[in-house]
């Protein structure tokens, strides 16, 4: 016997019914399987830089290292995230990137700025230091009032170039895509100086025979790890891990592993007030 309409529209309501209670639980799983809303549930995708040490750069297998790369692993290992993959990018990339979704996270001392908070959100920070100038030994550039009408090199879209634009007004400013390019061109002459991070200038300071001339605090722009904006699950666990790793002394251990003999301000010690802005200790 063929069904009646009605019973037949009442199979079909109850199907739709069925259907979407099946959907509700399926996103319902999906959520708990991805707290921090992932790209892909249980993985961190991280755009970061592969020349810049100490903080993040490739070794000669190609694999990330570096001291952020190492403290990002740690603060994702305690938010319950093993699967870490880092991918270079030039730095003016890096918060486009994360902030239309190709990445979770930027992770290579990035400053923390108003501007850049436009962009993307931030960690609380981690990590304060200095940039510096160098040049070669036969540039003639002894400081930085000597910059005036000289070239000076800047990696695009870094912190450097946001200060030298402000502080150095008198330079011509060359823009890079990395430091490695920029040291380059300052061995080939192209420019006549390049400002970069001071930890970062160690290497090419010893390697390329260069000098450095002038030192500036940059302490009001801590690093932080930047996320897509709005992602609050994510921020509040590295927080939570970052603020583990200083207490029980794994920030302290790292940060003498990468910079040896270089200050460490007490904000980010076992103890210390780790929300707070670091002062030029």
């Amino acid at each position: 016997m063929s069904p009646t309409p009605r019973k037949l529209l009442a199979t079909v309501l109850a199907a739709v019914v069925a259907l979407l209670g099946l959907t509700a639980c399926g996103g319902s799983q999906s959520s708990a399987d991805n707290p921090y809303g992932l790209i892909t549930a249980g993985q961190l995708r991280v755009a970061s830089l592969g020349d810049a040490k100490p903080y993040t750069f490739t070794g000669s297998d190609g694999t990330f290292t570096g001291f952020d790369v190492e403290l990002f692993r740690d603060v994702a290992r305690r938010i319950g995230v093993k699967d870490v993959e880092f991918t270079g990018q030039d730095f003016s990339a890096i918060l486009p990137g994360v902030a239309n979704g190709q990445f979770d996270a930027g992770v290579a001392a990035i400053g923390i700025t108003a501007a850049r908070k436009q962009t993307v959100d931030f960690s609380n920070g981690y990590l304060a230091g200095y940039l510096t100038v160098i040049t070669t030994k036969d540039s003639g550039i002894a400081n930085a009032d000597a910059l005036a009408g000289r070239r000076l090199g800047v990696v695009q879209g870094s912190l450097q170039e946001a200060y030298a634009v402000k502080h150095f007004p008198q330079a011509q400013l060359v823009r890079f895509p990395d430091n490695n390019t920029a040291v380059s061109a300052l061995t080939r002459k192209s420019v006549d100086a390049h400002f970069l991070d001071f930890e970062a200038a160690k290497a090419y300071l010893t390697q390329f025979g260069l000098a450095s001339v002038a030192n500036f605090p940059s302490f009001d722009a801590p690093a932080g790890f930047a996320v897509r904006k709005g992602s609050t699950a994510l921020k509040a666990a590295l927080d939570k891990g970052l603020a583990a790793a200083m207490d029980d002394g794994t920030w302290k251990r790292l940060h003498e592993k990468w910079f040896p003999g270089t200050p460490m301000p007490a904000q980010y010690l076992p103890g210390g007030n780790h929300t707070a802005t670091p002062s030029g200790q």
